[in-house]
């Protein structure tokens, strides 16, 4: 039923525009969404699974923004920097990626643990969103990672895709930096430019 799932955590995710977590009542979600309060059961087991799927999914789309963004060019400034400003604005745009990305959960959201969830969930495993949460730290490894194996390329050596982990780094931690505090004149381009070594500018 990936259909009925999505307009659940459609309808969850809009709700959380307009109230806190803790006033989001699952009746209300099934209702927008059109199905059952039973579906929804059926499909989460719980209004902590519903919150567990739902940051999974905002998390799986940050994370396809950065691939987007990392395939857009062949200029690794100009990926870096689209890398750079996507993780800026799904931030700004989306309160769950702020908070994932930050560590900073407020009491208006869902603040669905880290670790595993148990698995004695009457959920079906393959519905589940048991895995752990990335925590901040995680999304800063992924996205380096990602960021250095795309801008090194196929075939690259080894040595030379380490090489890249550092400026990487230094490039998603800039956008984060810019999360809480945007950039001024120049953008955010100037300030990628600024941290990269010389032959990846």
């Amino acid at each position: 039923m990936p259909a009925a799932r999505e307009s659940l955590l459609d309808a969850a995710y809009t709700a959380l525009t307009r109230r806190p977590w803790s006033a989001v009542r699952m009746v209300d979600v099934a209702a927008s969404a059109g199905v059952s309060r039973q579906t929804l059961y059926n499909e989460f087991g719980s209004k902590e699974g519903l919150a567990r799927a739902l940051v999974r999914r905002e998390a799986d789309g940050y994370l396809a923004g950065v691939e987007r963004a990392l395939a857009g060019s062949t200029a690794p400034r100009v990926r870096l920097t689209a890398t750079a400003e996507w993780t800026a604005a799904a931030a700004r745009d989306n309160a769950l990626v702020r908070a994932m990305l930050t560590g900073c959960w407020t009491e208006r959201l869902p603040s669905p643990p880290l670790t595993a969830a148990p698995s004695a969930s009457p959920v079906p495993a393959q519905r589940r969103a048991d895995a752990p949460l990335p925590a901040p730290r995680d999304f800063v490894r992924i996205v380096r990672d990602r960021a250095a194996t795309a801008l090194a390329g196929p075939g690259a050596t080894p040595a030379y895709t380490a090489e890249l982990l550092r400026p990487c780094e230094l490039v998603v931690r800039l956008a984060l930096s810019c999360v809480a505090a945007p950039p001024g004149e120049g953008g955010m381009a100037e300030l990628v430019r600024a941290v990269l070594p010389r032959h990846l500018v």
